[in-house]
């Protein structure tokens, strides 16, 4: 049985809930149209014609994270079975196998200018390694061992080489500084686990997502948010922005995925599949009109972001996918699954 609530928490949750409520209904006065009858004399999108190009095999257990590098040709996933991939996307060859201390991991990230991977999960730690310069055994150099988080590591991105941003169950953000190993900046960003991390295109601004149900938008140099979105009833697990810089894409357990406004302050569109799965990842198209999301259902959704309208599924996975990742130069997407595999779709 779980431990009866006092009068004053009573009090506060529905404060709060009456306050959020209150908010939503100011968004909706001042909400003049709607995404649907804006663009509804717009040219439908033709139904998405991705097909797998090359499927990687290597792994030997669950594939949990992929990651694009800048060059839009080499991607790293992380598996349960304690490794690093850095794959050669084109010739579907693999360029460095990195084992790790930890099997255990969550999230990864290959830095934009292709010279560096990042790594965390269970271990409660972010994992650096260094692609261009080897240790004794042949495999990427690990350059830092990031300590000191309270919970497991969720998300990474690098904002340079000499800088990453993290999100972890600790419910915090951190700013590290790689050179050092220490923290820039550290502070407590929701009100549960930093489930997902992304970057804005001019690299000042980012979003999270949390199993607290909220986005909240955020500025490199300061440690307030900016902005918080409400909207979904369950953990958001994966944002994404638009190439715009004004808007983001979320996905969520709730089996929706959303796009939200950061100029009018609220979502604008909602997103279902024909199904009922919930979503675990979620990507846009550079140009920012198709909205592709992985589920729980094997598949990958994609929809029309302005037509609000489901424009056709990916299938080829045998498990859950847990994540994709578009190519910076919108040529191609790998997506990663509980059935060991990674694809590339083009």
């Amino acid at each position: 049985m779980p431990p009866k609530e006092d009068p004053e928490t009573t009090a506060l949750k529905k404060e709060l809930n009456d306050l959020i409520a209150s908010l939503k209904e100011a968004q909706q006065k001042v909400a003049d149209t709607k995404l649907t009858e804006k663009c509804g004399d717009m040219a439908d999108l033709p139904k998405i014609r991705l097909v797998t190009k090359k499927t990687l095999k290597g792994h030997i257990n669950k594939v949990n994270s992929v990651h694009y590098s800048g060059d839009s040709r080499h991607c790293v996933t992380g598996s349960l079975d304690g490794k690093l991939i850095i794959w050669d996307t084109w010739s579907g060859n693999k360029v460095q196998v990195i084992p790790l201390r930890s099997a255990w991991v969550m999230s990864v990230a290959f830095a934009p200018s292709g010279n560096f991977v990042a790594c965390g999960g269970m271990d409660n730690m972010c994992t650096v390694y260094d692609v261009n310069n080897r240790d004794a055994t042949g495999a990427a150099k690990m350059v830092r061992e990031l300590a000191g988080y309270e919970g497991f590591l969720s998300s990474c991105r690098f904002l340079d080489d000499k800088h990453i941003l993290t999100g972890s169950g600790d419910m915090k953000i951190c700013i590290w500084d790689l050179e050092t190993g220490k923290r820039d900046k550290e502070f407590d960003a929701h009100a549960g686990d930093v489930v997902s991390i992304s970057l804005a295109p001019d690299m000042n601004t980012y979003v999270t997502g949390s199993v607290d149900k909220t986005c909240k938008l955020w500025d490199i140099r300061d440690d307030k948010a900016k902005q918080t979105f409400f909207g979904h009833d369950a953990d958001v697990n994966s944002v994404c922005f638009h190439a715009s810089g004004q808007a983001f894409a979320t996905a969520s357990e709730d089996k929706t995925a959303r796009l939200f406004d950061i100029r009018s302050d609220q979502q604008i569109g909602h997103y279902t599949p024909p199904g009922a799965s919930g979503f675990t990842s979620c990507g846009l198209s550079p140009s920012g009109r198709y909205l592709l999301a992985g589920s729980d259902d094997n598949t990958v959704h994609s929809w029309d972001t302005l037509k609000v309208s489901h424009t056709g599924t990916l299938t080829g996975h045998e498990n859950r996918v847990t994540s994709i990742s578009i190519a910076p130069n919108g040529v191609a997407m790998a997506s990663c699954s509980w059935d060991q595999s990674v694809r590339v779709w083009g």
